[in-house]
């Protein structure tokens, strides 16, 4: 397996489904393999897809046999597993995925308020700007009014396509609006 095979079935992780298939099929020894975007950012497909929120391909990597994580758990909404690492190892709360991005940020894209309002109050309160991005981009309301109560994200923060959760209210989710609008001043 070369460099530029792990490389490109991270990259399909993120949100290309019958390539990550394809090429499992072709290379099983993918499944857990990281590539190294930078010096100490390693990424494996289930943590590309996890920082995306993409459960599909998630979930496919875990029935072949790439261990669960505390941030895929997070994405998932799968709170009782969540819950048992957390027992286990407390300090999981502080936990990051690929690209340092947080458990809150994980944890917002399942759209459960409930369970992001959890981790945040166990001390997960690192990325409340990506985190509400990211739920405004999937129209999550309950976790953005979470957040934008609770969790005093930097309203100005942009996201890699350069735009504030207004912003992204205003292409994507109009309904949001409104909840942003008036804060973002």
């Amino acid at each position: 397996m070369t460099t530029d095979q792990i490389k490109a079935f991270v990259l399909a992780g993120h949100g290309n489904f019958t390539a990550v298939k394809t090429m499992l099929e072709e290379t099983p020894e993918l499944l857990n393999v990281a590539f190294e975007w930078r010096p100490g950012d390693f990424e494996t497909a289930l943590a590309g897809a996890s920082h995306v929120g993409n459960a599909e391909i998630a979930l496919y990597l875990l029935e072949r046999g790439a261990p669960m994580t505390v941030t895929t758990a997070a994405m998932l909404g799968r709170t009782a597993e969540l819950n048992a690492m957390l027992e286990a190892e407390p300090d999981l709360i502080h936990a990051t995925g690929a690209h340092g991005i947080t458990l809150l940020t994980h944890a917002a894209l399942s759209g459960d308020a409930e369970l992001v309002s959890s981790l945040f109050a166990r001390g997960a309160t690192n990325g409340a700007s990506m985190a509400l991005n990211l739920a405004v981009h999937c129209g999550h309301l309950e976790v953005t009014r979470f957040l934008l109560g609770h969790a005093q994200p930097d309203l100005t923060w942009k996201n890699f396509k350069g735009l504030t959760a207004l912003e992204v209210a205003k292409a994507e989710q109009p309904d949001l609006v409104p909840l942003l609008e008036g804060r973002a001043g």
